[in-house]
């Protein structure tokens, strides 16, 4: 028998969980938010999304302080940065009953892993979001850009798991489609976030027009691009060297848009280090493939969090 959900959780509410959790409960599914700083905000005045694809304002949320309250679901989706991730094991399971499904939306490589390690493999689906979101303040976040979604199953099964999720959030206004390859569709996301995150805050904290009108880092931007492009290639995943130009192109219409990384750095918050580039870096390495600017960007974003990086 086919998967299908009811209920749904949302953990984290950053710009990604409040932006689709929203878009999902708009169109009448049963979205319900564990929030932590925005929960006073949320509960007064709702969730506020100013949007290039049409503004929401959500007035009826169904917003919980803890997991306890809003109980089992059918599936749960983790949109919290991926630096929470050690909460994962205290918070998922009330949220969990015999047939939950867990999704996770966040940036890098290892996440997947680490859900399987709690609720089991075969519970586990990951999702990429091509988007530009930015939460301006709590229960507040801007659209400026993008916004689809490739989700796919970390098992493959028969169940038809991301078909479904990718009708429901497409019939939610969502553009989302299911992916046949998962790590195919991480390694794809990661040919713009390794670039564009890293040397934002490399730079100093800067943005991507910045980036692009700076000598010489575009150049280092498509070096960088190559090599994520080289890596997944050598990992036996089908990464086209189109995407360079793809990439590159797509970004320059976005302005001065601010890399969620970049934004971490420069309020002080701990960066998604691991899952951004060191995991990559890693598994690079180990399939045997040389790549120098890589290496040469985790230094430098090291230097900028004022921590050493160890990559065996």
């Amino acid at each position: 028998m086919s998967w299908t959900f009811g209920s749904v959780a949302v953990v984290g509410a950053g710009a990604i969980g409040l932006y689709y959790g929203s878009r999902l409960a708009a169109a009448g599914e049963d979205v319900r938010f564990l929030l932590r700083s925005d929960y006073d905000t949320v509960r007064r005045d709702g969730i506020r999304i100013e949007s290039v694809a049409g503004d929401l304002h959500l007035t009826d949320v169904k917003a919980f302080r803890s997991r306890a309250e809003i109980g089992p679901v059918d599936l749960v989706i983790v949109a919290w940065k991926t630096t929470s991730n050690d909460l994962l094991g205290e918070v998922l399971p009330p949220l969990l009953h015999e047939g939950t499904q867990v999704l996770t939306l966040q940036n890098g490589l290892g996440n997947c892993e680490q859900l399987a390690a709690i609720v089991g493999a075969d519970r586990v689906l990951g999702a990429l979001c091509f988007v530009c979101l930015n939460r301006l303040s709590p229960g507040h976040v801007s659209h400026t850009a993008g916004g689809r979604i490739s989700v796919g199953e970390f098992v493959n099964d028969d169940r038809g798991r991301a078909p479904e999720i990718a009708r429901r959030f497409s019939a939610a206004g969502i553009p989302t489609e299911a992916a046949p390859d998962l790590a195919a569709a991480q390694w794809t996301k990661l040919v713009w976030n390794i670039p564009f995150n890293g040397l934002a805050i490399a730079e100093g904290g800067v943005t991507t027009d910045v980036l692009l009108a700076t000598p010489g880092v575009e150049d280092e931007i498509r070096s960088l691009m190559a090599e994520v492009i080289g890596a997944a290639q050598a990992l036996g995943l089908s990464l086209e060297e189109s995407l360079i130009d793809f990439n590159v192109e797509r970004t320059r219409p976005m302005g001065p848009y601010r890399p969620s990384s970049m934004i971490d750095y420069v309020e002080g918050r701990e960066v998604e280090f691991d899952e951004i580039w060191g995991e990559p870096l890693r598994r690079a390495k180990a399939a045997g493939v040389e790549v120098p600017h890589l290496e040469k960007l985790a230094g430098r974003i090291q230097e900028r969090l004022g921590r050493p990086f160890e990559d065996g």
